[in-house]
C-alpha cells in the first residue's frame, strides 16, 4: 500500500467534509480540470457521506462549490478498483505484474465502456490516478 500524500488545500477540504458529513475521509484528489473533488471514505462510511437523499454530500458540493464524488476505500485492490468504476458495472477486475508494473485489467459490459472511459477520458483518469496513490497500480486498462 502506498502512501498518500495530501496538499495543505486537501487537509483543509477534507476537515470540511468530515465535518459535514460525519465520515471520515482517506483521501482528497482534486480534478482541476474538470473542476471536481473526489474523496476516498473509509470503508463503511459511504452511506454516511451521502446521507438520507444525498443531503449530505449536497451539503458538501453548496460549501465547496465544486461537483463531488465519494468513493469508498477498500484495502483489497480489486474491490477498490470496482469501488471507483461505481455506477458502472463490472465483470471482473484482475491485478497482473507485467514488466516490473501493476496493472489492473477492467471487464465492463460492452455498452457500459463509455461511461467507464467518461468524456475526454475523465473517468479513466481518476481511477488511475487514485489507484496508484492507494495501491500502486501503474496503469488501468478496460477490456
Amino acid at each position: 500500500m502506498s502512501e498518500v500524500k495530501l496538499s495543505t488545500e486537501g487537509i483543509r477540504y477534507i476537515a470540511l467534509f468530515e465535518s459535514l458529513t460525519g465520515a471520515r475521509a482517506r483521501d482528497c484528489f482534486e480534478d482541476m480540470e474538470n473542476n471536481r473533488l473526489v474523496f476516498v471514505v473509509k470503508s463503511g462510511d459511504m452511506g454516511l457521506a451521502i446521507g438520507k437523499g444525498g443531503d449530505r454530500i449536497n451539503r458538501v458540493k453548496k460549501a465547496i462549490g465544486k461537483h463531488v464524488e465519494v468513493i469508498e476505500h477498500s484495502e483489497d485492490p480489486v474491490e477498490f478498483v470496482k469501488n471507483a468504476f461505481h455506477p458502472v458495472s463490472i465483470k471482473n477486475v484482475s491485478i497482473a505484474e507485467k514488466d516490473d508494473k501493476r496493472i489492473a485489467y477492467v471487464e465492463v459490459l460492452t455498452k457500459e465502456k463509455g461511461l467507464a472511459i467518461g468524456r475526454d477520458g475523465k473517468n479513466i483518469e481518476k481511477i488511475k490516478k487514485l489507484s496508484a496513490r492507494h495501491h500502486n497500480i501503474d496503469d488501468v486498462i478496460i477490456q
